[in-house]
């Protein structure tokens, strides 16, 4: 028999914002975990992703007590700061009148986001190792898992736990331990992709999106001097078919206006859109988390709130079996985040057709483009020569 050189309640497999989500709950609730994350803490800080969560995101921040990981990143409740261009008219979102929420989304760079759990994290006394390497996972099916890695001394240990959260990413270790007969993969492509460019220019107002009839386009801020431009091309295009002159050109025109400040491209790629969910997210003592168990459209900026939501369920489902040693919310957990991801999944399918089919009819064609323009005038005020003759 294998023995464990340290034993822990949970071992978090990634430190992304799943798991150190995961990791602030349950210290807090004196639950004991150990984080495992493979890259270096520079590296997972400075990390560039998307950077959005909705009011329910921050709200359950908050209501954990961490609402310090987000200050300073509200959308605040004015939509005055965030156009929507369509076909370079600007228009505005109409407000949420059904949305009682007490809290605002906030856009926060998942870097930061991700800077700011580790802190919190680390002085609360969690217990986190970055350059954790070769992961793998034993006994899944028995009461006492056991989790291998290579520490950043080269040193292999071994830790046994009660669970497992696999919080690592889709190209994770995590999911590839759930038997291949066991585990189904649903996956939705929409047929094109975003060129997705890391620009060093500060985004102002904090989000800019636009449909035109050349493709969908947006900059969004990713700090105070740095923003991601997206602009919707081919699955087939490649980085090299878009010098910096062509993005800067192409966002203008499908702005509809010049760019004001443009500046230092640092980054390009390609990336097809699609969403996929994998079921169920749960497998002996190892649950799934995040992007471990889905992807979701960009579009719809639910990544990081649905890896919040995950790291809660499986959080009170821990803190629940501790207490009351009961095991009914750890195995309803599956059920519980998939009816939870496919509501997700919905919308964000909606949104996406929304918001691509109303431009370019290259991928959809006139019918397409005109039911999504409907669809989207019911997201939008009315455009400002109709309200000044009402």
């Amino acid at each position: 028999m294998i023995q464990a050189d340290e034993n822990t309640t949970v071992v978090i497999v990634g430190g992304g914002v799943a798991g150190l989500a995961l990791g602030n709950f349950l210290v807090r609730s004196g639950i004991s975990c150990i984080v495992l994350e493979k890259h270096s803490r520079e590296y997972v800080e400075q990390r560039q992703r998307a950077g959005a969560l909705d009011a329910g995101g921050v709200r359950m921040l908050h209501e954990w007590g961490m609402g310090e990981v987000v200050e300073g990143h509200s959308l605040g409740t004015s939509d005055s700061g965030m156009p929507m261009l369509v076909d370079g008219e600007k228009r505005y979102w109409k407000a949420d009148e059904d949305d009682a929420d007490d809290f605002d989304g906030a856009y926060c760079p998942q870097q930061v986001l991700v800077r700011n759990l580790i802190k919190v994290f680390l002085r609360d006394g969690g217990d986190l190792r970055f350059e954790a390497e070769d992961v793998s996972l034993e006994c899944l099916d028995t009461e006492r898992p056991l989790v291998r890695y290579r520490d950043a001394a080269g040193s292999t240990k071994v830790l046994g736990c009660d669970f497992v959260a696999g919080s690592d990413g889709y190209h994770g270790v995590s999911r590839t331990a759930i038997p291949a007969d066991v585990l189904t993969c649903y996956t939705h492509e929409f047929g094109y992709a975003w060129l997705t460019v890391m620009t060093e220019v500060p985004a102002d107002p904090l989000a800019v999106l636009a449909v035109h009839s050349r493709g969908f386009a947006a900059q969004i801020t990713r700090g105070p001097n740095a923003s991601r431009l997206y602009l919707q091309c081919p699955v087939t295009d490649t980085i090299e078919q878009w010098p910096d002159e062509r993005v800067w050109n192409e966002l203008e025109a499908r702005f509809g206006a010049p760019v004001a400040a443009k500046g230092p491209i640092t980054s390009k790629q390609v990336v097809p859109l699609r969403g996929v969910v994998f079921s169920p997210m749960s497998h002996g003592r190892l649950y799934l988390l995040g992007d471990a168990a889905h992807l979701i459209s960009p579009m719809s900026a639910e990544g990081m709130s649905l890896a919040l939501h995950d790291a809660e369920v499986f959080a009170r489902a821990v803190i629940h079996h501790a207490q009351n040693d009961d095991s009914c919310l750890l195995d309803s957990y599956s059920d519980t985040c998939l009816s939870h991801t496919w509501e997700r999944q919905a919308s964000a399918v909606w949104m996406t057709d929304t918001m691509h089919d109303s431009g370019d009819t290259s991928y959809t064609g006139e019918f397409r483009k005109r039911i999504a323009r409907v669809n989207l005038e019911t997201l939008l005020e009315p455009p400002a020569a109709n309200r000044l003759s009402e």
